[in-house]
């Protein structure tokens, strides 16, 4: 097989904002074939990464020629993508009902299909309120801190939708039968955090922000700054890996004896910060380097794609000079198709749609605006 593992698997994606382009990104990344239906044409951006790899049809889905083109779009692929707010695809006429039953119906929501809240806006960082992680981020003399949008969007949106288009298809493999999959950012976030309803359980770990193993309040696993005001990265969780990050920092063999008593963390934190103000972030990045202690420093965006493991991989790659990710996971028979970047919105309208046996009469009702 070419162009990468799911090179037979066929996505129509209603396009929109957040998890849903990524995860057709993504899937379009390991070769899925994917075609998202716009609202209206565009020039390409090059910045526009969650579009590459797929192509774009132009459709007026308020006329009933753009929705029978859409049908018929839907009829001919394996999973449709949508982000829209409940109620929404079934106004349109397109919900799960009108479509084939071996159609794998992939729904993307922050609240999900039913619920209170299920029609309220929200974003990464409401859902993140209600599902307890946003409380323990953070110091604890401040307030929370937003994770960029990473945790529930990308995390516990993306993630999980693609977790679950490929679950189904999988059943659908066995059943012979579609599904919705009905993926909510409001369950994807906890559904991450596992270790921690453990350690909650346990007693390990408390509902105080900024005094916990894996918060900033260890002295071991936390940011420091340098001399030169950047910062590195310090991860020494286990025994071994901490007796290591002493003895590069200088400091005595004799607190890996009570590393995790809690009750010395806060004036480790504070001799360790001042030993790392003594030296730049690249200077303990060379004293680090190669070593256990886990100890990386902290790169900038535009720094990260030189630094050599990065390099070395071609973890970063950028066509049009726009950095983005390479393509991830990375498989060693169907490997996919090198990044490219994203064409113009409505690019691909008149070739898919003649694919579909449509007639230029009906691309043209299917595409054009009211007047």
């Amino acid at each position: 097989m070419t162009g990468g593992p799911l090179a037979s698997l066929k996505v129509v994606e209603f396009s929109g904002l957040g998890p849903a382009p990524l995860a057709g990104q993504l899937l379009a990344d390991l070769g899925a074939q994917v075609i998202a239906i716009d609202r209206k044409q565009a020039p390409a951006d090059p910045t526009d990464i969650n579009r590459r790899g797929k192509k774009s049809v132009v459709l007026n889905l308020k006329s009933e020629a753009g929705v029978n083109a859409a049908k018929r779009l839907i009829e001919a692929s394996d999973v449709l993508i949508e982000g829209f707010r409940p109620g929404v695809m079934e106004r349109l006429g397109l919900g799960p009902d009108a479509c084939p039953d071996t159609l794998i119906y992939a729904r993307m929501t922050g609240w999900g299909q039913h619920g209170p809240l299920a029609r309220v806006a929200g974003h990464d960082i409401t859902y993140l309120a209600l599902s307890g992680a946003l409380h323990a981020m953070g110091d604890a003399d401040r307030p929370p801190v937003a994770p960029l949008n990473l945790v529930a969007d990308y995390g516990g949106g993306t993630m999980f939708l693609i977790f679950g288009i490929l679950s189904a298809v999988i059943e659908r493999g066995v059943s012979g039968k579609g599904q919705v999959v009905d993926a909510a950012m409001i369950d994807g976030a906890p559904a991450m955090m596992g270790l921690i309803h453990g350690m909650l359980a346990q007693g390990t770990w408390g509902e105080t922000r900024g005094d916990n193993w894996l918060d900033g309040a260890a002295p071991f696993y936390r940011c420091y700054g340098c001399a030169d005001g950047k910062f590195v990265a310090v991860g020494a969780l286990e025994p071994q890996f901490f007796a290591i990050l002493l003895d590069k920092m200088g400091l005595p063999a004799d607190y890996a004896k009570d590393q995790n008593d809690k009750s010395n963390w806060q004036a480790r934190t504070e001799e360790f910060a001042a030993v790392f103000a003594t030296k730049t972030r690249d200077d303990w990045a060379e004293i680090f380097e190669g070593t256990d202690a886990c100890v990386a420093p902290v790169l900038a965006f535009t720094e990260a794609p030189h630094h050599p493991h990065v390099a070395a991989r071609d973890t970063f790659v950028s066509p049009n000079n726009v950095q983005q990710s390479s393509k991830a996971p990375r498989f060693s028979r169907s490997v996919p198709n090198p990044v490219e970047a994203p064409t113009a919105t409505g690019a691909d309208t008149i070739a898919v749609l003649a694919d579909l046996g449509l007639t230029p009469d009906e691309i043209t009702e299917a595409t054009k605006k009211a007047p």
